[in-house]
């Protein structure tokens, strides 16, 4: 069994990343053009491209974005040359906090990425530092009053590599990163209602925080996602509602 308010918190930050994604396509569109340049442009050969089309039909993102996204990634057409990072550091009660990037330009990013920590209560750490705390792993999540046994049963002949159920009656599909959309597709084919998924870094253990203290971790998660050049942002926090 796992936390107690795992499907409010994940349907809660699932909302929260929905608004501004829709307000805003470029970070989709970095994470496509990387996953083409990466491993090509077809989507049914690229996982990682798949799963960012995937992301970005989720928030409608319009057909031709799509397209010239892929095509600066296989060079059809002129585009910039991002580079991945990842920055590691401690927010409020030392959650862990993982923040994966996608830049043009690296002082710019670590300089943003260390204000916002500084600002709102944390601290950036060094590369390591909490990165052992958490999976990397495929992540389905669906909602309480889901037949258990029946989702168990079609996760393990997909190829799932654990199910787990939270106190609250939600039900978390685990997997291969590589094995996500696969497993997605199956579990979807058999009648089963994804209502969050995706690649995700999963924390080994949870951080309990509420109150203020989970007000102020909210800030500084938002002041995070709102960078320019931060596609995703992991943490350990579970907040009280």
């Amino acid at each position: 069994m796992a936390g107690h308010s795992k499907w409010a918190n994940i349907q809660h930050r699932k909302g929260r990343q929905d608004e501004k994604r829709s307000a805003s396509f470029s970070k989709i569109a970095k994470e496509i053009t990387v996953s083409a340049k990466m491993g090509g442009g077809d989507a049914a050969f690229n996982p990682r491209l798949r799963l960012a089309v995937d992301k970005a039909k989720g928030v409608n993102m319009p057909k031709d974005k799509i397209d010239n996204a892929i095509k600066k990634g296989t060079g059809e057409l002129e585009g910039v040359d991002y580079v991945e990072i990842r920055y590691e550091g401690y927010g409020i009660g030392g959650a862990a906090v993982i923040v994966d990037c996608l830049t043009d330009n690296k002082t710019r990013t670590v300089a943003d990425v260390r204000h916002a920590f500084n600002k709102y209560g944390g601290n950036l750490g060094t590369d390591g530092c909490v990165a052992f705390q958490f999976k990397h792993c495929g992540q389905l999540l669906f909602a309480p009053g889901t037949d258990e046994g029946a989702l168990m049963d079609a996760a393990i002949e997909a190829g799932a590599d654990d199910v787990l159920t939270n106190d609250d009656g939600s039900v978390e599909v685990i997997t291969a990163p590589n094995d996500y959309m696969a497993v997605k597709d199956a579990l979807t084919a058999a009648g089963f209602q994804v209502e969050f998924g995706g690649v995700t870094m999963k924390a080994e253990n949870e951080t309990q925080l509420g109150g203020d203290e989970a007000l102020r971790m909210q800030k500084l998660i938002d002041a995070l996602e709102g960078l320019d050049d931060v596609q995703e942002v992991y943490t350990s926090v579970v907040l009280d509602d």
